[in-house]
């Protein structure tokens, strides 16, 4: 070994390994578990400092196969317009009959199971787009539809069940004969699903008159999605064994199951109400349940190993199901509202004319767009056969949180209109239904604080979780050889991000490469100087803070929010890139670019602003944005050129809302609106020449439109079928703007029933 490493080893690696121990926040085994389980993909890149962003643009872009698309252009459409939402939510609390069979004859319920088991071996892509779809037409439809496709027995048989376990159950799920459940949430255990309290002991016991090996059980679950009509029960459980008939280990962990739900002890039947939305949920539980060893998934080799396969798993519900339910908001409100806002007027003029209403519609458009890149990128990684924890994360909180602020855009804007019940109302339900999404499957203050920047700081740094191994290696010499040999890679990385960051900082990212040429071309090299700087950022708060990062939830968050913009903006620079620069998608890329920006710089000065340790944050400034944090919320000019294509119909405007449900019923209460839409948009050459004549004083302002018409009729300015096209569209009008009325006793009939749980 030369002088030079020995010197090195003595006086810089051996502090800083005795130190880096000191400081080394502390991994439970089950966070363990969950960063050893995942993958790093593009969060990565951004994590890194420099994104290679032809990378990303090389990602395959997101395409149906004929199969799929066949799928969704028929059987999916019948699907859709068997939905009557508002009798499905306040009449029946259930889906019909007639409904149900037909999804369990035309495999809605088993997406993700294997063709060799009968099932349709859908993409990710696909799963997600027709959740997405159906959900715009009815949410407690989509959550049926989802929740056997997400983290459940068909995903956890798929992956690890035994042959004999696939052959028996694979093909039962996908032809409908059973209907599954997973119950993992508890009173006691909700975001904390290491913590479940529920019990099973290893022991011998009575199965079908014989005696032999399996579990005794006790669990109490709730909020569990389909129980109430499931037939087969997949259970996270903690599993003990205190006589050692498994071996020598007496805490085996959680481990998962798979139970009929006629088993003997078993409980399910009764419903929660969840914010009245239909879809099943309700609790189970079980009082000393005995279960054969062979219904752990998996086999009894399994036993213990169920945190790791949930884990895994939950890619499906966090990447997939949730998100596509926040995507379809955004179909829905930027077709919905758009019409609505040219259809209603007051003071003479459509009401997106208002500038006040103009910026609610901006940020409708630029959020749809956004939510539908990062469905699209997310499925990407998924069926790239990843299992990226960190983007599932970011793509679960942010999209569900876009669908509430653009849903009370559109309820803001629909004012009155909104908030009628009744079959007209296609925004009630989605509104009393996203909190739902926001609360499940990890909830989103949870995920936000302590899962996007706290896991990601350790698995998608290169250097972090190598670090952390070789402190943990119980060989402390062959430890500090491994982390020497780390530490001059990250001393290296992290000199030339400070140093690409000041850069950054005093030319304005002109030297950082961007990929393309064009309007687009700016983000790119201001996405690099951020990710950079959260490098630089994350360095300084694991190497000040240590251990107590975890604790310090409020940097967490702060320095997530920037990991999680860097993503949404590169999830819609590729989306623009995929679908050929579409020109007139602009104003909704430079919205959400700009919000993206904008967003990671507040994060910044919050992180800057309110940092722990005295000095670091005025150090942060300083390195990272001496001149100054510059990155502003989006333009007016931009809201307002999104409100105007928003009422504009077009190719625009159907690519924007693609996947929104409209319909072809007389009753279909999108339909109602999309046909006054179009309608007005067809007599606006006849409703200029009316303008035109009134601000000329021929036809007096604040005339009713009959007695606009008469008068422009004897005039000659429009003809007898001018006359009727107007006379059209106003009745088409008036019928879209209206609100459902009840009569007094049916009111109290339907009150009362929505009160009842089904």
């Amino acid at each position: 070994m030369s002088t030079l490493t020995n010197l090195r080893q003595r006086y810089l690696s051996e502090p800083a390994f005795k130190m880096f121990k000191k400081v080394l926040p502390p991994l439970s085994d089950t966070e363990r578990e969950a960063m050893e389980a995942g993958s790093v993909w593009w969060d990565g890149e951004l994590f890194g400092g420099s994104p290679e962003w032809n990378t990303l643009l090389n990602y395959p872009k997101p395409q149906l196969t004929d199969e799929e698309q066949t799928f969704i252009d028929t059987k999916l459409e019948t699907l859709l317009a068997m939905l009557d939402d508002y009798k499905i939510v306040q009449e029946d609390r259930d889906l019909p009959p007639e409904v149900w069979e037909y999804l369990r004859k035309e495999k809605f319920l088993s997406l993700i199971i294997g063709k060799e088991y009968g099932g349709m071996d859908f993409s990710a892509l696909a799963n997600s787009t027709i959740v997405t779809r159906i959900a715009t037409r009815s949410l407690s439809a989509a959550v049926c539809v989802m929740v056997p496709n997400s983290l459940g027995p068909g995903e956890l048989l798929s992956h690890y069940g035994t042959q004999e376990q696939k052959d028996y159950w694979l093909p039962r799920l996908s032809n409908g004969d059973d209907i599954p459940c997973f119950a993992l949430t508890g009173p006691e255990a909700g975001s904390d699903a290491g913590g479940i309290p529920d019990q099973g002991v290893v022991c011998y016991g009575d199965y079908q008159g014989e005696e032999v090996l399996g579990i005794q059980l006790n669990w109490d679950k709730r909020y569990i999605t389909l129980a109430p009509v499931s037939t087969v029960l997949g259970l996270a459980f903690k599993l003990q064994d205190p006589e050692g008939l498994l071996g020598d280990k007496a805490d085996l962990g959680i481990t998962c199951a798979l139970i009929p739900t006629d088993h003997p002890g078993v409980e399910v039947g009764m419903r929660h109400d969840p914010l009245n939305m239909a879809f099943m949920n309700g609790p189970t539980r079980g009082n000393d349940v005995f279960i054969p060893m062979d219904w752990i998934i998996g086999g009894q080799d399994f036993a213990g190993r169920g945190w790791r396969m949930l884990v895994e798993c939950l890619s499906a519900g966090r990447g997939i199901s949730l998100p596509a339910l926040g995507a379809a908001v955004g179909h829905m409100t930027a077709r919905t509202t758009g019409a609505y806002a040219y259809v209603r007027k007051q003071f003479g003029m459509s009401i997106g004319n208002f500038e006040g209403v103009a910026q609610a519609m901006g940020r409708i458009g630029g959020f749809t767009y956004m939510l539908e890149a990062s469905r699209t990128l997310t499925t990407t990684s998924l069926d790239q056969g990843e299992k990226p924890g960190i983007v599932t994360a970011i793509a679960k909180y942010h999209m569900t949180e876009m669908a509430r602020t653009i849903l009370n855009d559109s309820m803001d804007i629909h004012a009155g209109r909104a908030i009628q019940m009744g079959p007209k109302n296609y925004l009630g339900h989605h509104y009393f239904g996203m909190p739902v999404a926001i609360t499940v499957e990890g909830a989103n203050i949870l995920t936000r604080n302590l899962m996007i920047f706290g896991q990601g700081a350790t698995r998608c740094h290169p250097f972090v979780l190598s670090e952390m191994e070789a402190a943990a290696n119980p060989d402390a010499e062959q430890g500090a050889k491994e982390f020497d040999a780390l530490l001059g890679k990250h001393i290296s990385f992290a000199i030339g991000n400070v140093s690409k960051s000041l850069l950054n900082a005093f030319t304005g990212s002109r030297f950082n490469k961007a990929p393309v040429s064009g309007e687009t071309a700016e983000y790119y090299r201001h996405l690099s100087r951020m990710s950079r700087a959260l490098a630089v950022a994350a360095d300084f708060s694991m190497l000040s803070l240590g251990g107590e990062l975890k604790r310090r939830e409020l940097v967490s968050a702060r320095l997530g929010d920037v990991l999680s913009h860097l993503y949404l903006a590169s999830a819609t620079l590729k989306r623009f890139e995929d679908e050929g620069r579409q020109q007139t998608d602009l104003p909704m890329v430079h919205y959400a670019l700009q919000h993206c920006l904008h967003k990671c710089g507040v994060a910044f000065d919050e992180v800057m602003n309110n940092f722990p340790r005295k000095g670091i944050g005025r150090l942060l400034r300083t390195l990272l944005f001496p001149l100054g944090i510059r990155y502003q919320a989006p333009k007016d000019e931009v809201t307002i050129e999104i409100a105007q294509l928003l009422m504009t119909p077009g190719a625009h405007r159907d690519r924007l809302t693609k996947l929104c449900y409209v319909g072809e019923k007389d009753g279909d209460p999108i339909a109602i609106m999309e046909r006054a839409f179009i309608a007005l948009q067809d007599v606006k050459d006849i409703d200029r020449k009316l303008i035109k004549a009134i601000k000329a004083g021929d036809i007096p302002r604040k005339a009713i439109l009959s007695e606009k018409l008469d008068l422009a009729l004897a005039s000659g300015l429009i003809t007898e079928h001018e006359v009727e096209k107007m006379n059209h569209a106003d009745a088409l009008r008036r019928r879209a703007i209206s609100v459902d009325d009840f009569a007094s006793e049916e009111f109290t009939r339907l009150t009362l029933e929505s009160g009842k749980a089904a």
